[in-house]
């Protein structure tokens, strides 16, 4: 989409609404922006605000850029342009535009505001979805997106771009700058915060391994230092990490605290190097997901996924060759539709790239089964699974859209993928699993952008690539994709730029975005809102239900039928036949009766891997000829095992009990209470932070209710 390079702030046309009173359609029209930023605001409320911003190009005479802010209390039905409760301020188009957690409806705008010319930012609040904003002077220029805390949306925290740890406990009217020198930060449990800093007037402290950790328990009264001389940080699940440097010349290790600090472990990760990093693909209060990387650098694209105990501290061998592209991009999926699920790719030495699946927490992985209802190629007859495409191929342009689950739509898997030995670069096709993965039918042709609505009694797709480059279209299910439907939305096509919804899976209304050129061939930004009530009008009564045990297998034992990490659940679920809606009250009905113990209950102990396609642990060649012992708490431990350890949250009875103990060998062998690390100003070389602790950004971001669509000013997408 071409912009006109005399739009400047202060002097871009005066945008018009059209409402089509026979189309769900609004066109924005004279609005020029080349990004629309889109967000919800508050659970149920219907409020849907729009950024669009334009920045103008680096040679025009104009600074800077303009922007102009639209909302909708109606799902998206109709928009009315609000930038003057703004004072039709430039806001930022990185950050702009935020909205707090749950239902809170508080909306925060940051302005953009030449740094140079003034002593700090400007930021607007709203604490009724967007009706008022109040104008608010910061004493700083902020360098990321302020961060609200998940619980009390009125505290707030960022860093400048001077490195100040800034907090309110007012939503933004107060601001108090309690540190100074800070990398990063995150909130841990309750009002407690973690956060990284730098000695003053250190360089790249990040690098060389100099950085302090501090906690503040009380909003920024006191501080207690938990570590020193760290590289960075995590904090995931009830997990706290640490990168750190033990003694000068050593590898870096892991340290992990499970009482937000006051004591860390090494974690007791095996066959690991100096040149391996680490990175948490996963994690919750229980269990952690960690990969290492495989020896051999940067070009080997594989590692190892090891898995943790409940305390975080020792770790057993899950999945070898584990994919890890060079661009930093892992394929592991969590499927929140259905407990202990993982989706993810692995990196075969003869080069093939082939999906696996996990229903017990990475107990086990195995390959998953072919769809019912598509063939195999003649090369492939004998080795013919499906493989499914994750975040390597989205950030490759392979597929639009990552696999998609929720826990509100149990045992729905939606995917791209093909059917082979091996996954495919050419053109993949949606595939759909109503049981959590176990079987798999394949659902549309192509690649397409998809969403999961009403609880999961309602799944919506628009073709991704159509061949003309427009759509008119939207495909809708209501029997988890075996069956489509076609509802015509507009009669003039559009160009397609992105589906949005409510998060969560409640709603019944989507919004088409795209553009479409006008009269004088300019772009305009068009929104469709879709509200599937219309066409779905009989609620769900309970001669609509059936009930369902999850993770149960033909031919299976009766005692064990679906039972997983130790208990069976049998849910209520909408039957394939009723075309009705589950509504906004819905609510996930399940039953839990607890199962004998197995061989499946338990993952290999440290030092022990199960082999493919066994149930059985065995004895890690580099652990065989000594003992394990491990320095857990200060104190020298020897490992009496038999390989086996309980996957955390396991809830089984009885049954299968293998051997476990832990005797004190040493009285000490370490200070429990910091990681132990070199001198704080040590002098370390500068080398690449190869250990660094993060979970994936994407899933973070990806459940914010928030979507940005951009057209690049310099393609010309409508000729």
């Amino acid at each position: 989409m071409r912009t006109n390079a005399k739009s400047s702030h202060g002097q871009r046309g005066i945008p018009q609404l059209l409402q089509d009173p026979l189309s769900p359609l609004t066109g924005f029209h004279g609005d020029d922006g080349s990004s629309f930023t889109v967000t919800w605001v508050g659970d149920g409320t219907g409020v849907i605000l729009v950024l669009s911003t334009i920045s103008a190009p680096l040679d025009s005479f104009f600074e800077g850029g303009s922007s102009r802010l639209y909302r909708s209390a109606d799902y998206g039905k109709s928009f009315h342009d609000i930038s003057h409760l703004i004072n039709n301020t430039f806001i930022r188009k990185e950050f702009g535009l935020l909205a707090g957690p749950g239902n809170s409806q508080q909306v925060i705008l940051t302005a953009d505001t030449p740094v140079l010319d003034n002593p700090g930012g400007v930021i607007f609040t709203s604490t009724d979805a967007g009706v008022s904003f109040k104008s608010v002077q910061l004493p700083f220029h902020p360098a990321q997106p302020i961060t609200f805390h998940f619980l009390n949306p009125e505290y707030l925290v960022v860093i400048s771009i001077d490195g100040g740890l800034w907090l309110s406990l007012d939503f933004g009217a107060v601001w108090t700058k309690v540190h100074e020198g800070t990398q990063s930060f995150t909130w841990g449990s309750g009002i407690t915060l973690f956060f990284s800093f730098s000695p003053k007037g250190t360089v790249e402290a990040d690098r060389r391994g100099e950085l302090f950790l501090k906690r503040t328990e009380d909003l920024g009264k006191t501080f207690t230092t938990v570590a020193h001389s760290i590289f960075s940080f995590g904090y995931v699940g009830s997990f706290l990490f640490t990168s750190v440097i033990e003694t000068l010349g050593a590898p870096r290790v892991i340290y992990v605290s499970s009482d937000q600090g006051d004591h860390f472990n090494k974690a007791q990760l095996p066959s690991a190097s100096t040149e391996q990093f680490y990175s948490v693909l996963d994690g919750d209060e229980d269990m952690i997901f960690m990969h290492v990387d495989n020896p051999g650098g940067t070009e080997s694209y594989f590692g190892t996924v090891y898995t943790s105990d409940d305390r975080g501290i020792l770790y057993s061998k899950s999945l070898e060759r584990h994919l890890f592209g060079g661009e930093g991009k892992s394929d592991f999926t969590n499927v929140t539709s259905m407990r202990g699920v993982y989706l993810t790719n692995v990196l075969e030495e003869d080069g093939r790239i082939r999906t696996v699946i996990s229903f017990n927490r990475g107990g086990e992985w195995t390959l998953l089964n072919k769809p019912q209802n598509v063939e195999c190629g003649e090369d492939s007859r004998n080795d013919c699974n499906l493989h499914i495409h994750g975040e390597h191929s989205r950030y490759n342009g392979i597929t639009p859209m990552l696999p998609l689950s929720d826990p509100t739509a149990v045992g729905l898997v939606i995917a791209h993928g093909s059917v082979g030995d091996s996954i495919s670069s050419t053109r993949p096709d949606v595939y759909v699993s109503e049981d959590g993965g176990y079987k798999w039918r394949g659902s549309l042709r192509g690649p397409h952008h998809y969403s999961i609505l009403d609880a999961g009694g309602l799944v919506v797709a628009v073709e991704a690539h159509p061949m003309d480059g427009q759509i008119n279209t939207i495909k809708f299910s209501t029997d988890e994709g075996q069956c489509w439907k076609v509802y015509n939305f507009t009669e003039q096509p559009i160009f397609f730029a992105g589906l949005t919804s409510e998060p969560g899976t409640k709603t019944m209304n989507i919004s088409v975005w795209g553009y479409r050129p006008e009269d004088d061939h300019q772009p305009m930004w068009v929104v469709v809102t879709i509200d599937f009530q219309s066409l779905l009008t009989r609620e769900c009564g309970n001669q609509d239900y059936v009930q369902w045990l999850a993770h149960a297998r033909e031919g299976g034992d009766l005692a064990t039928e679906g039972c997983v990490l130790g208990y069976k659940e049998i849910f209520r679920r909408l039957r394939k036949l009723s075309v009705c809606r589950n509504g906004r009250d819905y609510v996930v009905s399940r039953q839990k009766s607890p199962c004998p113990c197995t061989r499946e209950d338990y993952l290999c102990d440290y030092g022990y891997y199960r082999h493919e396609n066994s149930s059985e642990c065995m004895r890690q060649l580099d652990t065989a000829d000594h003992a394990l012992e491990v320095c857990l708490n200060g104190e020298e431990e020897e490992l009496r095992t038999s390989g086996y350890r309980k996957v955390p949250s396991d809830k089984c009875e009885g049954g299968f009990t293998p051997l476990h103990r832990k005797e004190t060998v040493n009285s000490h062998c370490g200070n429990s209470s910091q990681p132990p690390t070199a001198s704080p100003y040590s002098e370390t070389p500068l080398q690449d932070d190869d250990c660094s602790i993060a979970a994936d950004p994407e899933s973070v971001a990806s459940s914010n209710g928030t979507s940005v669509f951009q057209v690049d000013s310099d393609d010309d997408l409508i000729q």
